[in-house]
């Protein structure tokens, strides 16, 4: 079977990738090890993690492009390694941060409420 090179992706500024299910693999794997430094019960971890390896079995699976871009639901084959490499530098962000360990200090009160204001009817 000829492997099908598809001429653009249609989006301004994202060319073809020559070789998506390496580069894939590759930041997905790079994604893994980073979560894995982090807390096992923190959240980001968790769902990242969760998210990753399904996309990673997704890879494996799915030697056809056209049968990965459907199985993942999430765009074209390029737009999943820009999310991948996004997701990779907020993962590594995320290890710098720490949002896992308790705060500094206290947080002001009504901090964690929604909405931020409360909104009054006006007078008729």
């Amino acid at each position: 079977m000829a492997k099908i090179i598809k001429a653009s992706t249609g989006l301004t500024g994202l060319a073809v990738s020559s070789n998506p299910h390496h580069t894939l693999s590759a930041l997905y794997g790079k994604i893994l090890r980073a979560v894995s430094k982090m807390p096992q019960d923190a959240s980001y971890r968790k769902y990242t993690e969760q998210l990753v390896k399904q996309r990673a079995d997704a890879v494996a699976q799915n030697k056809d492009i056209v049968a990965l871009e459907k199985a993942v639901g999430c765009g074209q084959v390029e737009e999943l390694i820009v999310q991948a490499e996004n997701e990779l530098v907020l993962a590594r962000k995320m290890l710098g941060w720490k949002p896992w360990e308790k705060l500094v200090q206290t947080a002001p009160a009504k901090q964690w409420d929604w909405p931020p204001a409360q909104i009054l009817e006006p007078k008729v």
